[in-house]
């Protein structure tokens, strides 16, 4: 299950956001867990709210200005509730003076209570991009993640079937290279998955008869990149030249593949001699951008021939 305290997210984003940390130092080993937040009405991070409060509650200069014309009195009954409620901490941004009630009570209570220099509405939008990365949801496949002309695509196949060639080639056309044999799935948003690399594998191609190729190194920084949405799955399936004939060659209906409840399109590519495997990935590449644009060449090509048909009749 994705987490993070809230002691990781200071010291990962202390010298972004300028944090320091102001009281409540008790409460550094609450957690942010994705099951958490997926099962609460809470929201991740917003400002200063009492009746919803969120996981992290961020004190602006309207929200300060409030709570110093309500009185101290006042001030700690609007807040005990929230202090005494399920929130993760306490953000005041935009270097706003922090209320001694705030800082007592936060101490009392074991919240951190945190400070930046940041504009709220800044504030927000960095953190919860980075709360979304690393409560993300996630799964291993075994591949090769490429960019292949914009678009983020996972070569998958039999061990032995030609993945890590295919990828070199497409590298070699200019495509850029995210991860080989394991990659590394994150699902950021209800429909995307961002595919990345695990550390230790990094920059590396394994092809077979070679062995392991650093590819920063032989193809220069514009053959790698960090990251990628994942767009299209590519199957590569080995076949002899009699099982081609078996091929559907009109398909009108598009192959899904659901991952972490995701549907990614999927197109499979039979492996025989004489196929020029790198032109084909890069024109199903092209054909699935066309889809996405509601252009499709076969139901164009089937109502033709209908209408030619009809014509005749």
């Amino acid at each position: 299950m994705p987490q993070i305290s809230i002691s990781s997210l200071f010291s990962t984003q202390k010298e972004k956001l300028g944090l320091a940390w102001v009281a409540g130092r008790s409460g550094g080993d609450r957690l942010l867990d994705s099951d958490r937040i997926g099962q609460s009405p809470q929201g991740l991070i917003g400002h200063l709210n009492f009746i919803h409060p969120n996981w992290v509650q961020v004190v602006s200069r309207a929200e300060n200005e409030y709570l110093e014309k309500v009185g101290a009195t006042a001030r700690r009954e609007m807040l005990e509730p929230i202090f005494l409620g399920d929130i993760a901490c306490m953000i005041v941004a935009e270097n706003e003076p922090v209320s001694p009630v705030l800082a007592e009570m936060a101490d009392r209570h074991g919240v951190p209570l945190l400070r930046s220099p940041q504009q709220s509405v800044h504030l927000m939008w960095l953190l919860r991009h980075q709360l979304t990365r690393n409560l993300a949801h996630s799964t291993s496949l075994h591949g090769v993640f490429l960019d292949v002309l914009g678009l983020g695509v996972l070569i998958m196949g039999e061990s032995g079937v030609g993945k890590s060639e295919l990828a070199l080639e497409l590298i070699s056309r200019g495509s850029g290279l995210i991860a080989d044999d394991s990659v590394e799935f994150y699902r950021i948003a209800p429909e995307t998955l961002e595919g990345r690399c695990p550390p230790m594998l990094r920059d590396f191609l394994e092809v077979r008869g070679i062995g392991l190729l650093n590819i920063r190194t032989i193809f220069g920084e514009n053959a790698m990149r960090p990251r990628k949405n994942l767009k299209l799955i590519v199957r590569l399936q080995e076949q002899s030249e009699g099982d081609l004939v078996e091929v559907d060659r009109l398909p009108l209906e598009r192959c899904k593949r659901e991952i972490m409840g995701v549907d990614v399109s999927e197109v499979t590519l039979p492996v025989a001699v004489g196929r020029n495997l790198a032109v084909l990935v890069e024109v199903a590449v092209r054909n699935h951008i066309l889809l996405m644009r509601g252009i499709d060449s076969t139901r164009e090509f089937v109502d033709r021939q209908r209408a030619q048909m009809g014509a005749a009749d």
